[in-house]
C-alpha cells in the first residue's frame, strides 16, 4: 500500500492553490495510507504551558498533507473520498484562545492535555477531572485544489478544506468537486472528538493514521461538498436554547446558557466552555418561524455531572 507521511515537511502545504505540486499519485479505488500531524503541525507538545502556546507560529496551523493526484480526474468530475479507517494518536490537546471561538475573549486562556486510551479521552490534572469523552475520530480538513486563487487553511470553501464536520469519520464517503486535473486532494486536522460547532475553537486535537480510497465520477458538476456517513446518538440529553432573529446570536445564547447550567453544577467557566466544544452539539432547531430562530446546544446528560 502506498504511504504518504505528513511528518515530512516536504509533504505538507499551508495554502490552497491550483498548482500545488502533487506528492503522491494514485489510481481510482487504490487504497493508500496517510499519516497526519495534529492541527498545530506538530508544534504543540504535551508538556506545553499557556505561555508557550501563545508563542507558536499560527501560520503553520492545519498544515495539509498532500496533495494527492488521482489518475483520470478532470474538471467537472466529482471525487468520492472514502475514509476507510481513522486511527488517532495516544494524546491530544484542547485550547481556549482569546482571539478564537464563538465566545472569544470571554474566558481565561487555557491549555488542556488529554490521554487517549481504550476508546476514551480523559484530561491529565484537575481540569475536567473525572470526565471521560468517548473517542469518535474524524478529519477536520479534506479538500481538493481550487479552480483559481490562493486561500488560507481557514475558512472552508466550495472545494472543501477546513469543514470541521464531525461526521467525516471512518467509513464516510465525502464527495468533492474537481476543479483541476488530478483533483489534488489533501488531508489535515484530525480530531479524537468534537461537538457540532467546535465552539471554543478547538476540539481534542491529535494526530492520525488513515487509510483512504478515492473514486472518480465523470461529468457530475458537483458545486459544493456532500457526504454519506453514519451517526449513532442515544441516551439522555440536556438542551439549552438560544432564540434570536440572528442565527449567530442565537448560537451564542444557547452556549452561554449551557455554560451557566454547567457552572451551577460545579464546573468552572473554562471547563464548561471546553466541554461544550469537545462534546456538545449546536443545532438549528427552527429556522421557519420568522423573524426569530432557535439554536440548541445539546450535551449528553452524563457529562453534566461534575465528578
Amino acid at each position: 500500500m502506498k504511504r504518504l507521511d505528513g511528518m515530512m515537511a516536504s509533504n505538507i502545504h499551508f495554502k490552497w492553490r491550483p498548482h500545488n505540486p502533487p506528492v503522491l499519485r494514485v489510481y481510482p479505488d487504490e487504497p493508500f495510507e496517510v499519516i497526519i500531524p495534529d492541527s498545530s503541525t506538530s508544534q504543540i507538545k504535551p508538556n506545553f504551558t499557556v505561555k508557550q502556546l501563545a508563542a507558536i507560529d499560527e501560520s503553520k496551523f492545519d498544515g495539509a498533507v498532500g496533495p494527492v493526484y488521482v489518475d483520470g480526474a478532470n474538471p467537472g468530475d466529482t471525487l468520492e473520498v472514502i475514509l476507510d479507517t481513522i486511527e488517532v494518536g495516544d494524546w491530544g490537546w484542547t485550547a481556549i484562545l482569546n482571539n478564537f471561538g464563538l465566545l472569544k475573549g470571554s474566558f481565561e486562556e487555557t491549555f488542556v492535555v488529554w490521554e487517549i486510551r481504550d476508546g476514551w479521552a480523559a484530561t491529565k490534572g484537575d481540569f475536567l477531572a473525572g470526565v471521560r469523552i468517548p473517542v469518535r475520530p474524524f478529519l477536520g480538513v479534506v479538500g481538493a485544489a481550487p479552480a483559481e486563487g490562493e486561500f488560507g487553511m481557514i475558512p472552508p470553501r466550495y472545494f472543501g478544506g477546513n469543514m470541521d464536520n464531525r461526521l467525516l469519520r471512518g467509513g464516510s464517503h465525502l464527495f468533492l468537486p474537481v476543479s483541476r486535473e488530478g483533483g489534488l486532494v489533501s488531508f489535515a486536522d484530525p480530531h479524537a472528538s468534537q461537538g457540532d460547532g467546535e465552539v471554543c475553537g478547538t476540539a481534542i486535537e491529535t494526530s492520525a493514521r488513515i487509510t483512504v480510497r478515492i473514486r472518480v465520477h465523470k461529468n457530475t458538476e458537483l458545486k459544493t461538498p456532500m457526504m454519506e456517513t453514519s451517526e449513532e446518538e442515544v441516551g439522555e440529553r440536556v438542551v439549552t436554547m438560544g432564540i434570536s432573529n440572528d442565527l449567530y446570536s442565537a448560537a451564542k445564547e444557547a452556549l452561554l446558557q449551557m455554560v451557566h447550567y454547567l457552572g451551577d453544577r460545579g464546573f468552572t467557566p473554562e471547563e464548561a466552555y471546553v466541554l461544550c466544544s469537545v462534546a456538545g452539539n449546536l443545532r438549528i432547531s427552527e429556522i421557519v418561524d420568522e423573524p426569530n430562530y432557535v439554536v440548541s446546544l445539546v450535551l449528553p446528560k452524563e457529562l453534566t455531572r461534575k465528578q
